[in-house]
């Protein structure tokens, strides 16, 4: 089964960008891909840019709106995500706990709807 690892945490926290720590920290997120990629579970992933560069889109009465930011106002923002594929939803969990994030931030562990093909079509 598919699952996304959506990854969350407030702007100000984790290391600053472009300390040692920071630099510390890339080495941990690099081996927990490699790790991800070495287990046969890992889909993908990526890194997002910060939440001055999103734009929301609504459509509301027949009308698109678009407002700069992100949709809910929360102090943890979506920072990234991976896409893996694992056996069940304790392993899910278990590949999320293992972020480097965990120690500041969030993991959201969210199942991928399968659609039947034959829906596709």
């Amino acid at each position: 089964m598919r699952y996304m690892l959506l990854l969350y945490s407030a702007a100000d926290a984790g290391p600053a960008q472009g300390s040692p720590e920071q630099a510390a920290e890339m080495q941990q997120w690099f081996a927990y891909t490699e790790e991800l990629a070495k287990a046969g579970c890992l889909i993908g992933g990526e890194p997002l840019h910060g939440i001055d560069t999103a734009t929301t889109v609504r459509v509301r009465e027949g009308k698109t709106v678009t407002t700069d930011g992100p949709f809910a106002e929360t102090k943890e923002t979506l920072g990234g995500y991976y896409m893996i594929d694992v056996e069940t939803l304790d392993e899910a969990l278990e590949w999320a706990a293992k972020t480097p994030l965990t120690t500041y931030g969030s993991v959201e562990v969210r199942p991928i709807m399968e659609i039947p093909a034959a829906a596709e079509a």
